[in-house]
């Protein structure tokens, strides 16, 4: 299939038909690219006439469904689309409305008390977003007479915060053309076409369910079924009703959806393939879901500052690599030691990478710029290496890496090889201070229900397959471990939990 050319997210609806273009499935709601496009539009309009003008900022904080789509774009299109989290306590949106400089809040009719308190205390007007039963959304009350400008490729489209993990969270502006491009190098990746059904289980307010799940099936042509949140008991149910064929997740849905299936689901017959991204997925829990689920399993890799997707592995026939996030999608990848030089095959270093997908700079923080791009290269801060076929291994965050007398271990590794123990669900390795080699090798681990594997049989585990100095000398055995919003482990804050006192 050829791909609709498109330099901005208003082009993506130019291409309006009476096909399918998103599913409610808890209402039975379908609507169509026609009617999509006029809602988009319409609402484009109502933003425009309360005043919202091209680089004005819309915060959004509405749960999964048509009404987010719709926000989402037509504050593109009016303005700067800017989702938040409708989770988030008071202080966050006091911080997030605040670090935008949002200019209207945009909620559902009911509820949304912490985003509505916020906005007052920062007198921010606020607007219900309401949907018919037909599936119709619209701005309670919000003023006429007013047509939006269409957006160019260079404007900003969307704004979103890094996850915070390395400190104070940064204000990543994207602009039309680097979510265009990141649309279609996903819609590549997958050959996605008209014919395909994506399953949206990732927020909205996230780059990975905006761009991977919504735009780039709507910019092939495709159908995608929004359900209000992930729920892992109703999922293979969606799956058959409305014969998806792909979806994209992160792992701890992986692991949800595997923990409760123990035979492949008939459900499971008309999806093509399933994606994993924004967080690191074990080699072992990838064989076992293509084993049950009958599918290609892809990892991918991406962040929110390349608007999404910088590397993936490919679809059958291209061969899949276990271990690897794959190999680049429409941009341009290099492993750089600390002087900022390109290193060689199976060297490991800092990823950074270049493209049209990716930002141009932090906003208004020069400092963190000049630490983040190398002569037009931006630094990930990931550490990872290429092989000889050019696919990407990551090896762990820079600032994760654990220096014990000398030597680096990447905490990914030893969770790969704890997650290899039939009694562990989940593991998340550390450093801990240690007064003479500087930091130790600790480890918190989730058993699955039915094990009861003791702290020093994971440790032996360990040492049978890592060399002594990676090996955990500390296992915590815990519940929980703490994830992000959108599934990613909480390395630090674990570390900070448990890591305090010296091993």
């Amino acid at each position: 299939m050829t791909l609709k050319s498109v330099d901005t997210l208003l082009d993506v609806l130019q291409f309006a038909d009476s096909h399918t273009a998103v599913i409610v499935p808890e209402l039975g709601i379908r609507v169509t690219y026609d009617s999509l496009r006029q809602q988009v539009l319409a609402m484009a309009n109502a933003l425009a006439a309360a005043g919202i003008r091209r680089g004005d900022a819309v915060a959004i904080a509405l749960p999964n469904g048509l009404p987010a789509i719709v926000s989402f774009l037509a504050a593109s299109i009016a303005g700067i689309a800017a989702p938040l989290n409708l989770a988030y306590p008071y202080e966050e949106f006091h911080f997030f409305l605040g670090d935008t400089n949002a200019r209207i809040l945009l909620c559902p009719p009911a509820g949304a008390q912490f985003a509505r308190s916020a906005a007052a205390d920062r007198k921010i007007p606020v607007f219900s977003v309401e949907m018919s039963d037909q599936g119709d959304v619209q701005l309670a009350g919000a003023p006429t007479g007013v047509s939006a400008s269409a957006p160019t490729a260079d404007d900003i489209a969307l704004i979103l915060h890094t996850s915070g993990s390395t400190g104070r969270p940064k204000r990543v502006p994207l602009r039309h053309f680097n979510l265009a491009v990141s649309s279609a190098n996903i819609a590549n990746t997958y050959a996605l076409s008209e014919e395909d059904v994506s399953l949206c289980i990732m927020p909205l307010f996230h780059v990975h369910g905006l761009i991977a799940s919504l735009m780039a099936t709507l910019l092939s042509g495709g159908t995608v079924v929004v359900p209000t949140k992930f729920n892992a008991l109703s999922f293979w149910r969606t799956v058959r009703e409305h014969r998806v064929t792909w979806y994209s997740g992160v792992p701890t849905m992986h692991q949800l959806l595997l923990a409760r299936t123990h035979q492949k689901p008939v459900e499971a017959a008309s999806l093509r393939f399933i994606r994993s991204c924004s967080a690191p997925m074990s080699s072992a829990l990838i064989q076992k879901i293509e084993s049950l689920f009958g599918v290609p399993f892809v990892e991918a890799y991406g962040m929110t500052e390349a608007a999404h997707q910088m590397t993936s592995n490919p679809l059958p026939p291209r061969h899949r690599k276990a271990g690897s996030v794959g190999v680049g999608t429409g941009l341009r990848i290099r492993i750089m030691n600390k002087e900022g030089n390109d290193l060689g095959t199976n060297q490991r270093g800092e990823v950074a990478i270049q493209g049209a997908n990716v930002f141009r700079g932090y906003e208004n923080n020069p400092d963190a710029n000049a630490r983040a791009f190398v002569n037009g290269w931006f630094l990930t801060g990931d550490e990872g290496m290429l092989d000889e076929d050019c696919y990407l291994h990551l090896t762990g965050r820079i600032k994760d890496i654990i220096i014990r007398g000398g030597e680096n271990i990447a905490p990914h590794e030893v969770d790969e090889i704890l997650l290899r123990h039939s009694a562990v669900a989940a593991a998340v390795t550390f450093g801990c201070v240690h007064p003479t080699l500087g930091e130790e090798v600790a480890a918190a681990v989730v058993l699955h229900e039915a094990h009861d594997a003791t702290e020093s049989e994971l440790i032996r585990h360990c040492r049978e397959l890592l060399a002594e100095y990676k090996c955990p000398k500390k296992i915590y055995l815990v519940k929980t471990i703490p994830t992000t919003a959108t599934g990613k482990i909480r390395r630090r804050a674990v570390a900070a939990a448990l890591g305090d006192d010296e091993l």
